[in-house]
């Protein structure tokens, strides 16, 4: 095998950097896939305007989170409200709740 043959893969490697670095020329390069200008127009201060699509999309999220969220709450509450039953504030002593003694001043 020549030393030509060798050589050459890395020469066509060489190439294709040194050509990466510089500016592509006009009407060359790669694929452009965005069209035209911005998509969305920016609007100062204002909400965006959505389609109709993006407001029920929206709307079928959120009731499914919530439906999610209370359904869970409703079927496994003790995750949120933990696993041990809610001590009676009657059966606490003064000295449990830092009172002090009727005859200590």
């Amino acid at each position: 095998m020549s030393a030509v043959a060798l050589v050459a893969p890395f020469v066509r490697v060489g190439g294709r950097l040194l050509r990466g670095c510089r500016a592509p020329a006009a009407g060359g390069g790669g694929v452009r896939h965005a069209g035209g200008g911005v998509h969305i127009e920016p609007r100062y201060r204002q909400f965006p305007q959505l389609t109709r699509y993006q407001v029920v999309l929206g709307e079928v999220f959120s009731a499914g989170m919530w439906f999610w969220i209370l359904w869970h709450f409703w079927h496994d509450s003790d995750a949120v409200l933990g696993h041990f039953p809610y001590p009676d504030p009657s059966k606490w002593t003064d000295e449990e709740l830092g009172i002090l003694p009727d005859d200590e001043d």
